[in-house]
């Protein structure tokens, strides 16, 4: 039994191997046995060797949403040590296998630190082809490194990263979202200062989105792209 319960509440909500399960286990105990992450001066301050990692919960959230949209080409922006990717990638593999026929699927992660990166190829090479073969790593600064091979219809976007670079993300992913794709950005109410330009840009009616905040620890905001001019 796991000394934190959420994680085996958070484990029942998805459909994975006793391999992937025993890696979410792992590296969700780890995140949780952290000091909370409350933030520095700069997108790496104080944060080389933290998980800053969506909580259980909201990783239940995320997955379900996939599954429940279908979704099959996903940007993390933000990936640290892979743990959410690890979600992400599994959800789009399984979507990807109920549609065989239609190009298959991908997740683009994006992390800046290498450390990062390293620690996060092992922990999808230790889940296994399960989530690994539908990882793309972009290591380096996204603002960079998404600039160019995005897919032509992106499904889903998570935002969980230094706030700043939140807007100029989507502002890159934007013109690549397919209508009814969602973005999903973690601790909107904690961080809400660094989150003002972000939000001002999602409730512009012209830039086509329709939002909402659900109340999880931190908050976690989740816009749905319905389209410029759309009603």
């Amino acid at each position: 039994m796991s000394q934190f319960p959420i994680i085996n509440t958070t484990l029942a909500s998805i459909e994975a191997s006793p391999q992937v399960r025993q890696v979410l286990h792992h590296l969700h105990t780890q995140a949780l046995s952290e000091d909370p992450f409350l933030g520095g001066g700069g997108p790496t301050d104080g944060a080389l060797d933290k998980f800053v990692a969506l909580d259980p919960d909201k990783c239940a959230l995320v997955y379900l949403l996939l599954r429940s949209t279908g979704a099959r080409f996903v940007i993390e922006a933000g990936t640290s040590f892979g743990l959410s990717t690890i979600y992400l990638a599994l959800a789009v593999g399984q979507n990807a296998g109920l549609e065989k026929s239609s190009g298959g699927g991908k997740v683009i992660a994006t992390e800046n630190e290498p450390t990062k990166a390293v620690q996060a190829r092992r922990n999808w090479k230790n889940a296994g082809s399960e989530v690994e073969e539908w990882i793309e790593l972009r290591e380096g600064d996204l603002r960079e490194t998404l600039e160019e091979g995005l897919p032509e219809e992106v499904d889903f976007l998570l935002l969980d990263i230094w706030s700043p670079l939140a807007l100029p993300t989507l502002i890159l992913v934007h013109p690549h979202l397919r209508i009814g794709a969602t973005v999903v950005v973690d601790n909107n109410i904690a961080a809400a200062s660094g989150y003002k330009d972000l939000t001002a840009y999602l409730e512009n009616p012209a830039n086509g989105f329709k939002m909402t905040t659900a109340p999880y620890s931190g908050g976690l905001l989740i816009a749905v792209y319905i389209g410029a001019g759309k009603l």
